[in-house]
């Protein structure tokens, strides 16, 4: 038996019978993509959104805005010194996030999948990724335009 691979993620088996498989959907459409990444480090950040940047650029990939707010997310945190005794003795702990948004425009579906793939196989360590996208869609069979009052 031998493999071969006829289609992304599809893989089937050499046989004189065999049928190619064809992909007959469209690609999907993407009017937006938003990106927001969270680091405690700036300059880690930084330095990814530089990147992320560069690979947009590489791959003609629309980039509306790429912003970082001057404001960063602080968390305090009072916990005590010791686990069990000297209750009056606390020590104070600050968590600073960072963060960075990014508006990716008109993108098709293997544009996307390309470009998210290779940025998401490169975060470094200690930076969140989430990513929201905004999907162009056909509307649905039973929905039909007004019928017109001239009769």
């Amino acid at each position: 038996r031998t493999w071969t691979r006829i289609q992304p993620q599809a893989w089937h088996r050499n046989n004189s019978t065999a049928v190619q498989q064809t992909n007959n959907n469209p690609d999907k459409l993407y009017s937006q993509i938003d990106i927001e990444l969270r680091a405690h480090e700036p300059a880690v950040l930084k330095s990814y959104s530089w990147f992320m940047n560069a690979a947009a650029k590489e791959l003609d990939v629309n980039v509306i805005k790429s912003f970082a707010p001057e404001q960063n997310h602080k968390e305090l945190k009072n916990l005590l010194r010791s686990a069990f005794v000297h209750k009056k003795h606390r020590v104070q702990y600050e968590f600073k996030t960072f963060y960075h948004f990014m508006s990716l425009k008109n993108l098709t579906g293997s544009t996307a999948d390309t470009y998210l793939e290779y940025v998401q196989r490169n975060v470094p360590e200690g930076v969140h990724m989430k990513v929201s996208k905004t999907e162009i869609q056909r509307h649905q069979a039973h929905l039909k335009p007004p019928k017109s009052a001239s009769s």
